[in-house]
């Protein structure tokens, strides 16, 4: 499995963009795929989302949620919109279309454990 240390090291003396990035941009987004899987799973035995305790809070918090990461995509998708415009390597363009979205799943999810600890 490489990473970005592989990315790197494998730039030793060439720019970073010649370098091959798609198989380790998609091993790790196919691994956050599986580890989030895994991770939903576990916490849906743990605590089930569809039982009869769920109110109109957590239904609030979630909305919320996602309305916050929806704007912290939209923001964040403006990075290779620009990088795109201005014909920058499409390595460039990758890493931060990948950056953007793991803003978006940060930021969404932050923002609904603050609004469950703090409340709305």
């Amino acid at each position: 499995m490489e990473g970005s240390g592989a990315i790197l090291g494998r730039a030793a003396g060439m720019p970073v963009a010649r370098v091959a990035c798609v198989a380790p941009m998609l091993w790790i987004i196919g691994i956050s795929i599986v580890l989030t899987t895994v991770g939903r799973v576990v916490v849906e035995t743990a605590k089930p989302s569809g039982d009869a305790r769920s109110d109109v809070r957590d239904k609030d918090i979630n909305r919320f949620g996602g309305y916050v990461g929806g704007m912290a995509l939209a923001v964040a998708m403006a990075v290779p919109f620009g990088l795109a415009m201005a014909k920058a390597d499409p390595f460039w363009i990758a890493n931060a279309m990948y950056a953007a979205f793991v803003v978006w799943a940060l930021a969404s999810t932050m923002v609904r454990l603050v609004a469950y600890r703090r409340g709305i």
